[in-house]
């Protein structure tokens, strides 16, 4: 996509999200698109979709408008400044806005095609609390959904229940011990199956 398409893809989200209800969507790039029909050639249609608050954007945007999110560099009181890493430096780092996140993520991966020659869809996802995860670790939900999988990866190649050589994308590992470790380290999964009703078109 374009950067004016990314803006542009705002849909209502394919389905509702499991416990947390619906959300507006948005279309987005992400690089795990291209190793997932790379690895697994069979795939159709790979899309992501990641939602945004109305607050979010209108920060982002406003932002954006003024210039703050721009990398090229800019000539400030006989300095050359880049406008992103100045607006980084003002604004309180991620990690000391945890205590105060609320809300959960949602992660999940809905799949629909042929299995033994019927139709099937399947859905598996992970619902993380915020709070929770602060409470646990000192960090926000984004950050524990993101730290406990490289956890478990780095444990599963240092037990040997992941081999090889060279690098890897997960979808090109086994995935059943890490599921069956996941969630004995706080991120339980959940999966739904021929539910019509996930998969609006």
């Amino acid at each position: 996509f374009s950067e004016a398409e990314q803006r542009l893809a705002r849909e209502p989200p394919p389905s509702p999200l499991s416990g947390i209800g619906q959300r507006e969507s948005y279309l987005l790039y992400h690089e795990e698109l291209e190793s997932l029909v790379k690895h697994i050639p069979t795939i159709k249609r790979a899309r992501f979709w990641m939602t945004f608050s109305e607050s979010y954007l209108t920060h982002l945007q406003v932002l954006q408008n003024v210039g703050l999110t721009s990398i090229e560099p800019i000539e400030y009181e006989g300095h050359q400044i880049v406008p992103l890493q100045f607006l980084k430096a003002v604004l309180p780092a991620p990690s000391s806005l945890g205590e105060n996140y609320e809300g959960q993520t949602s992660i999940g991966c809905h799949i629909r095609g042929i299995k033994d020659g019927k139709p099937k869809t399947y859905y598996i996802y992970n619902n993380c609390d915020h709070a929770k995860a602060y409470q646990e670790v000192g960090a926000q939900a984004v950050a524990y959904t993101t730290g406990v999988p490289a956890m478990l990866g780095a444990m599963l190649v240092l037990t040997g229940e992941w081999q090889g050589e060279g690098v890897f994308n997960v979808e090109q590992l086994n995935p059943d011990p890490f599921l069956a470790k996941l969630g004995t380290y706080g991120l339980p999964w959940h999966e739904s199956i021929n539910n019509s009703e996930e998969f609006g078109d």
